[in-house]
């Protein structure tokens, strides 16, 4: 068995209209939200092993917290396909992972990781920034991931429940 995370990236600023949409950083709730996430994980022994996030700046910022607050031994993989290229981009990310991590945590944007959470586990769950999944998964590789597999919601967190 694997353990998925899926968390939606922390709040982030809209006060510069013209900055790229890729460049936005959090905001301040999204500050003080990311390591809440991180503090819950480690509070919970869900460490991951692995962190993969969206190469979008506010998502960037939110695995970092993460990883700090929860003491995250494993390294953080920024993949650009994670901010645009869809749902599909999170299943190859997740099938491609090398080694045999056990609890992977992945970071992105909504739509998409709504429709993720939403394939793997037959359930629509609203995710607000902040918000993240547990899924227990049964494959014994991430190699073994694809779009066919199906797991288990275990428990959704979201900011305001912190």
């Amino acid at each position: 068995m694997k353990t998925l995370l899926i968390l939606r990236h922390a709040k982030s600023s809209w006060d510069e209209p013209g900055l790229d949409d890729c460049e936005r950083p959090l905001n301040k709730r999204g500050e003080k939200d990311a390591p809440r996430v991180g503090q819950l994980l480690k509070a919970k022994n869900l460490v991951p092993d692995l962190i993969i996030t969206s190469s979008a700046k506010r998502a960037r910022q939110t695995s970092e917290l993460v990883s700090k607050h929860c003491r995250c031994p494993g390294k953080i993989e920024k993949l650009k396909t994670l901010y645009a290229d869809g749902p599909a981009a999170y299943v190859k990310a997740l099938s491609s992972i090398k080694g045999d991590p056990v609890r992977v945590l992945i970071v992105g944007h909504n739509p998409d990781i709504e429709t993720l959470l939403e394939d793997l586990t037959g359930r629509t769950e609203r995710l607000p920034t902040a918000a993240l999944a547990l899924v227990e998964l049964p494959i014994q590789r991430w190699t073994d991931f694809s779009p066919a597999t199906k797991g288990r919601l275990l428990d959704i967190w979201r900011p305001k429940e912190l």
